[in-house]
């Protein structure tokens, strides 16, 4: 009985000097860059998203329990281009983190791999909520996710070269399943081609090349700067020469400037996720899509 307890007592010793697995950790500023990583990641990382669909990400605090975050992770991938200005800088000097600072390999921005629109030639504050490398927004055109994905693969190869191969053997699977995906979401959305629209804000440019919307009108009088009665009431008026087919809000945006303007224009408010998260059926990124294109659908009959 003693030659028992002795041998499990050693093995256990063995096994208590086996470095247990550590996942890559990922602090994701946006849901769908998160859900990105995840795709790719797999069972090597381990994802915690700084922002929810529910909230505006122009407008977010530094808080301690995103601190601790920063403070433990492995990578950073946001967005970039300025979306997370308000508060991811803070977040990084605070966190004291050397792998995750701006030009360190830990610091992934998916701006940087996408063809920006609306690129101002000038910014001034009396614009709005301006960004000076271009519309921020570029998760609502799934070409953007794509091209997305092969940089944010190769990255997490250089982070984490010991998975180099699992990294990339679950890149090509994502790619070739969203490939197929995306034909089968333009074809379903060739309906929309041509069709006018009204947002809320400028959060739909990247969608609309996609898709060959047209955007007449916007909610609010300047980006970022929330609608007023005088300028709802110019874009009615608009309307009225220059009908549209719907207005677009995201998830997070407050309904009332929207359902107000609907109301008196008789036309549908389509309130679409934006991100992973933004509706029950957007729980990934091809839920995202899916339900995109089918609520832009139902708007336009």
């Amino acid at each position: 009985m003693n030659k028992i307890i002795r041998f499990f007592l050693a093995g256990a010793l063995l096994l208590a000097t086996i470095p247990a697995f550590a996942a890559l950790n990922i602090l994701a500023c946006e849901p769908e860059w998160g859900a990105l990583a995840q795709e790719l990641g797999g069972d090597k990382v381990s994802v915690y998203n700084a922002t929810n669909a529910l909230q505006d990400v122009h407008h977010i605090q530094a808080k301690p329990s995103l601190l601790a975050r920063a403070r433990n992770a492995d990578m950073v991938v946001c967005t970039g281009s300025q979306l997370e200005i308000g508060w991811l800088p803070i977040l990084l000097q605070q966190a004291g983190n050397p792998k995750i600072q701006a030009g360190q390999p830990g610091n992934f921005e998916a701006t940087r791999y996408v063809r920006m629109l609306e690129v101002p030639s000038s910014v001034d504050r009396s614009l709005g909520d301006v960004h000076p490398g271009g519309n921020p927004h570029i998760q609502t055109d799934p070409r953007n996710i794509a091209l997305v994905a092969d940089a944010l693969a190769k990255r997490l190869a250089e982070v984490d070269p010991a998975n180099s191969a699992y990294y990339q053997g679950n890149y090509k699977s994502f790619a070739g399943r969203w490939q197929a995906a995306m034909q089968k979401w333009e074809k379903e959305a060739a309906p929309l081609k041509g069709a006018a629209v009204v947002v809320h804000h400028k959060a739909f440019t990247y969608l609309e090349n996609w898709l060959g919307l047209r955007e007449i009108a916007a909610l609010e009088p300047k980006p970022g700067v929330e609608p007023t009665s005088g300028h709802l009431a110019e874009v009615l008026a608009q309307l009225q020469r220059q009908p549209a087919r719907m207005v677009i809000r995201g998830a997070y945006n407050d309904p009332r400037a929207a359902e107000w303007l609907a109301g008196r224009a008789n036309i549908p408010v389509v309130v679409v996720p934006f991100t992973v998260g933004g509706s029950e059926r957007a729980k990934d990124l091809f839920g995202l899509f899916d339900d995109t294109v089918q609520k832009l659908l139902a708007g336009s009959r």
